[in-house]
């Protein structure tokens, strides 16, 4: 099959990213044939491989929709600074984009950008919203701080500080105190009580 002919069956999917074995079910081909195939693509500027068996379209997928593709098969949402900063609630723009997981932790560098996956409890992995045609999961305000709240304690000390905040006025205490409610662990809850209490007390002092 001709090249121009297996880029143009792929692109009528109308999917901007693709993995090995959705070519090998579209192309009816092996997944040796199928890898030959996306590579020669990928060579000729059409693709980009973000990892070993994904790949997407160049210049046309937002870097964001690649999430739960790094995550699969766990599921995964865009929460902490990324979803902060989406929500307005701070003003620096992230350098990585940052998801929480039932996946465990881990760092992707990918030619699109990077990725920060960061693993909850399932829990915990609550508190997110599927927004545009694509059901991209974005964590409500609420929950992305408490996102950030919750991994305070992780060993990398991404979250041990928390980025001047702007606390909108449809922020919900209610909403956000019934979800740390759910938090079946007793010191990490009260430790998520305690931080969030401390927020919420300067951002009406300010």
């Amino acid at each position: 099959m001709r090249l121009d002919m297996v880029l143009s069956r792929l692109k009528m999917t109308g999917q901007q990213i693709l993995r090995t074995a959705d070519a090998c079910a579209l192309l009816n081909i092996s997944r040796d044939h199928a890898s030959h195939i996306l590579s020669r693509l990928e060579e000729s500027g059409h693709l980009v491989r973000i990892k070993n068996g994904l790949w997407c379209f160049s210049g046309k997928t937002d870097a964001m929709q690649l999430a739960e593709f790094l995550t699969a098969p766990f599921p995964s949402y865009i929460s902490l600074q990324s979803a902060l900063y989406l929500h307005g609630m701070i003003s620096q723009i992230p350098a990585s984009t940052y998801c929480v997981s039932l996946a465990r932790t881990r760092t992707y560098r990918t030619p699109v950008g990077d990725f920060s996956i960061h693993h909850i409890s399932g829990d915990f992995f609550m508190g997110y919203e599927e927004t545009g045609d694509k059901g991209l999961k974005i964590a409500v305000p609420e929950k992305a701080l408490l996102d950030f709240l919750y991994l305070s304690p992780a060993r990398s000390r991404l979250f041990s500080g928390l980025p001047e905040l702007e606390i909108p006025r449809s922020f919900s205490i209610r909403k956000a105190r019934m979800m740390i409610g759910r938090i079946p662990a007793v010191r990490r809850r009260a430790m998520l009580e305690k931080k969030f209490d401390s927020i919420m007390s300067l951002s009406r002092s300010s």
